[in-house]
């Protein structure tokens, strides 16, 4: 699905990322952990097309997408929930989901898509017509995810989607992560809660300093010491 070749990313000249390569199969979810300031959100907009200081290939089904815009690359299949949700605070919950079936390949189907959406998030359908600038911290989250999902993505991108969130929302969420992905959704997923999200994965990699320095399966990163010492600090 994913295939991330020899990816270097910069801001002006200041180097973020070297060489990164990785993967996510189709149906699969992929983790990324690391520290903060690793360069795992940097990785994350270079693959949605929002950085384009970038070098390296970036294949969705095999086609490089690493120089085209972003709108583009969401044509392809991807979508992005990023970090700290950004919904548009004073238009209602419909509205903002609407805007993610702009697409012209969503469009049509927007109707399901919509009820896709309600299905996996009761709360939406219920504060439809609120403003979202009245939903609480978990509910923004919720409807962060529906809007990249009314695109109909086959690779969805999270951007530390439990960033803030009391327990019981991070259970919610990672339980939609799921369900989006038994529907045959691909995740690539970044998050600073590394035991939840390698209990959900079923590979994983650990970025440090803009370099992937480890990857395999969950299992072998959660147990591993490297993983332990520097995002875990033990």
């Amino acid at each position: 699905m994913l295939e991330v070749a020899g990816l270097d990313a910069y801001y002006g000249h200041a180097r973020a990322l070297w060489g990164v390569d990785l993967t996510v199969g189709a149906a699969e979810i992929v983790t990324v952990i690391g520290p903060n300031g690793a360069g795992k959100s940097t990785l994350v907009h270079a693959i949605a097309g929002l950085l384009r200081s970038i070098k390296g290939r970036i294949l969705v089904d095999g086609t490089d997408v690493a120089t085209v815009a972003p709108h583009q690359v969401c044509a392809s299949g991807v979508a992005i929930v990023p970090e700290g949700r950004r919904v548009f605070a004073h238009m209602s919950v419909r509205d903002n989901l609407l805007l993610g079936a702009h697409r012209r390949g969503a469009r049509a189907g927007h109707r399901e898509a919509l009820e896709r959406v309600y299905r996996l998030f009761p709360r939406l359908a219920e504060r439809a017509g609120q403003q979202a600038a009245n939903l609480s911290g978990g509910e923004q989250q919720m409807l962060a995810i529906g809007r990249a999902l009314m695109a109909r993505p086959r690779l969805l991108l999270l951007d530390e989607p439990s960033l803030g969130l009391a327990p019981v929302v991070v259970d919610e969420v990672f339980e939609a992560v799921e369900a989006i992905n038994g529907e045959g959704v691909s995740v690539l997923l970044v998050e600073q809660d590394v035991e939840r999200a390698l209990a959900a994965s079923s590979r994983a990699y650990l970025l440090a300093e803009g370099r992937i320095v480890l990857g395999g399966p969950a299992r072998e990163l959660r147990d591993s010491d490297e993983v332990r010492r520097s995002v875990l600090g033990q």
